[in-house]
């Protein structure tokens, strides 16, 4: 990643804390959290061609636009792509990787693919609400979150007996789960770390991620939210991913803008790598438009 200062979001907590503490105590689930974000983007979500069970949930809560966030990166984010993203506080990039995960997710009874991580219970709470109010429409699909400061046993009885096909938690207990064997991770297809800088930061988390994504297949989506992230960081963040896609970049705007309103555009670009993004972006977006590469490449794009 170059010195390009990527933009920045940090995760509204604040109204969740008291909500965390509430079900640690008593496991009281019942409460709803209603999240809000900037929405400053014209286009619907319909536009990112979601399946229409999300589309429904979106509805419900009030949602009409997608924030700048959640344009750029849902759509990298359900063709699969490993992605580092950083983004403003109100842009709902929590709703991005819950929106990409259940978008791609084909729920097997007994089997967790989504798994997602973040540094407080009271965040692992927050994030395991957003997922069950934007999977309300997908029936028999089923989230748990698990983390510190309850009995491990109750966490364990829900894995035996109902196992989640989402799970949301805090390193130190998935850790716990996974090395008695109650959270079987070699099915997972999704593997999301949110405010990653707190976790990768911390060394005794950082060694906890770090030993539950060695229990996790090879083949699996990898992404990673923050609000910042120091440059040392970055390098440990590219061991955990395959082909990286750091969003988001002023320049990549750029792109999506001449995409959506021209309709020839000729690109000039310096890397290679970047011919793939690109040509992603162009059958995400604009099917019958034109699009022309400029380089030794031109021959295996227009293939």
């Amino acid at each position: 990643m170059d010195e390009e200062q990527l933009l920045d979001y940090e995760e509204e907590q604040d109204e969740t804390q008291e909500q965390a503490k509430t079900i640690a105590e008593n496991g009281d689930a019942s409460k709803k959290i209603k999240g809000n974000y900037a929405s400053i983007h014209s286009s619907g979500f319909r536009d990112l061609m979601l399946r229409p069970e999300l589309l429904r949930a979106i509805i419900d809560c009030g949602f009409e636009h997608p924030s700048e966030v959640q344009h750029e990166c849902i759509p990298q984010a359900i063709l699969g792509m490993d992605i580092v993203c950083q983004a403003k506080s109100g842009m709902g990039k929590t709703a991005v990787f819950v929106l990409a995960t259940l978008q791609q997710l084909t729920p097997v009874d007994g089997t967790v693919s989504v798994l997602v991580m973040c540094h407080t219970r009271e965040l692992a709470f927050q994030i395991s609400k957003e997922y069950e109010r934007f999977s309300k429409y997908m029936p028999g699909t089923k989230v748990s979150v698990f983390f510190g400061g309850m009995p491990i046993k109750k966490d364990e009885e829900t894995l035996a007996k109902n196992t989640p096909h989402i799970v949301v938690g805090t390193p130190g207990r998935l850790l716990a789960l996974g090395r008695t064997g109650q959270l079987k991770l070699k099915n997972i297809k999704f593997f999301v770390l949110d405010e990653c800088d707190k976790m990768i930061g911390d060394a005794d988390m950082r060694h906890d991620v770090q030993e539950i994504f060695k229990m996790t297949p090879q083949e699996k989506q990898v992404m990673m939210f923050s609000a910042t992230l120091p440059r040392e960081l970055r390098v440990v963040c590219k061991k955990f991913m395959q082909e990286v896609s750091h969003l988001l970049k002023k320049k990549f705007f750029c792109v999506v803008a001449l995409l959506e309103n021209t309709l020839r555009a000729i690109f000039k670009l310096s890397r290679p790598s970047f011919v793939q993004t690109l040509r992603q972006k162009f059958v995400l977006y604009i099917l019958e438009r034109i699009f022309v590469h400029i380089g030794k490449d031109l021959k295996d794009f227009l293939e």
